[in-house]
């Protein structure tokens, strides 16, 4: 087994669903847990309840897009603890006034109907062919509903009091990748390239034809990007 355990910290609306394709690959040579970031509405109490939950000693930590706020708090909480980070889809800017009113409106919407919120959201996750799958939009459709509306506003109140993560990028020492997608529409390439300039020595890697959900809709590319990164053994065929 590689030596270093792996920590997954999953995005808005997200499990360990989102991460299936790469754990299936990576637990035949890693210990990998994906974190619970449902049961906090602060970035701040969801990094340390995630820290709580994390391996003993060091460990290896990825954070998707919401999970990505909670990677850079759980690196201002326990630098030490981490030896290697992962950022996917995700940046370190606060919320915007208008990003803000968007999530207000989707939470007074998600007490009414929250299905009708999924699909708000859907078009702005994925590529037009990947919206087009018989199977993508019915995982994230699943994961989401499993998550629940409750789990939903407490994520969208951590994410929208957010603090402004650029001014403590520097402070991150450990080997950082910063893995965006060339059709991101939430989460667009310029903002990965800021965060990865922001972090001493980090790399930015952007995955073509994908969108915001990486991990799901280019799965293989994903997972060798991490693997490669972390320096995960190849599994044997």
């Amino acid at each position: 087994m590689h030596t270093v355990p792996l920590l997954l910290l999953p995005g808005l609306l997200e499990d360990a669903d989102a991460f299936e394709a790469t754990l299936e690959v990576l637990r035949e040579t890693t210990a990998c847990k994906v974190a619970d970031l449902t049961r906090a509405e602060s970035i701040g109490e969801l990094a340390t309840q995630a820290l709580a939950a994390a391996p003993d000693g060091r460990f290896a930590l990825l954070g998707h897009s919401m999970g990505g706020y909670v990677a850079l708090e759980l690196m201002r909480q326990a630098p030490g603890r981490v030896a290697s980070l992962v950022l996917a889809n995700t940046h370190a800017r606060p919320d915007t006034a208008e990003a803000t009113q968007n999530r207000r409106r989707l939470m007074e919407l998600a007490e009414r109907d929250f299905p009708a919120v999924i699909q708000a959201l859907m078009p702005k996750l994925m590529t037009p062919a990947h919206l087009a799958d018989p199977d993508l939009p019915g995982t994230i459709t699943e994961m989401a509903l499993a998550v629940g509306k409750e789990a939903f506003a407490r994520q969208q109140r951590a994410i929208i009091a957010r603090i402004d993560s650029r001014p403590h990028l520097a402070a991150i020492a450990c080997p950082t990748l910063v893995i965006a997608a060339a059709e991101d529409q939430l989460m667009p390439v310029e903002l990965l390239r800021e965060l990865s300039q922001g972090i001493p020595g980090a790399r930015l890697a952007i995955i073509a034809d994908c969108g915001h959900m990486a991990p799901i809709e280019q799965p293989e590319e994903f997972t060798r990007l991490v693997q490669e990164w972390l320096g995960i053994p190849q599994p044997q065929r």
